[in-house]
């Protein structure tokens, strides 16, 4: 499972969690279903950042993290726009989301932020906390560009 792209990876993910989110709306509603579905995606995010970050032997920098930001690029999952990249912050635009584009597909585009866009800042939780994202606008809520901005924390 670990060489399976990303992209593949969170299609199997919503090919399941489609099934638990329609129970979850029958049973207690849509918002609870939300919820669940949410916390989920959550929890498995920080998980994945804090096993990323067990193969380093330091604490992640933003160096490192985009030393990994090709994992969720393979196949061309996502066009990036590169803006700036320091010790303390990076910066791009994605201009194409093949996330997005599988969600509609699938008919869960309007739960895709659940399932993936708000992984982005959990990942860091578990990855490094001082790692902060920072995001105005994203493909799946219909932007033309999700405008990604990391910063280490300052003291």
């Amino acid at each position: 499972m670990k060489d399976l792209p990303i992209l593949e990876r969170r299609r199997i993910e919503a090919m399941i969690l489609k099934h638990v989110f329609d129970v979850i709306v029958e049973r207690s509603g849509r918002e609870e279903a939300e919820a669940v579905i949410g916390e989920t995606c959550s929890r498995s995010a920080i998980e994945q950042g804090q096993a990323m970050a067990e193969h380093l032997d330091h604490p992640p920098t933003l160096e490192d993290f985009a030393a990994i930001l090709p994992n969720w690029t393979k196949e061309d999952a996502l066009e990036i726009e590169p803006l700036q990249a320091s010790a303390e912050k990076m910066d791009f635009n994605v201009t194409r989301c093949r996330y997005a584009e599988m969600y509609r597909e699938m008919g869960l585009g309007d739960i895709g932020h659940l399932l993936s866009c708000n992984r982005d800042g959990d990942f860091c939780i578990g990855y490094n906390p001082e790692i902060e994202l920072t995001r105005t606008q994203t493909i799946m809520k219909g932007a033309s560009h999700c405008d990604f901005r990391y910063r280490m924390k300052k003291d």
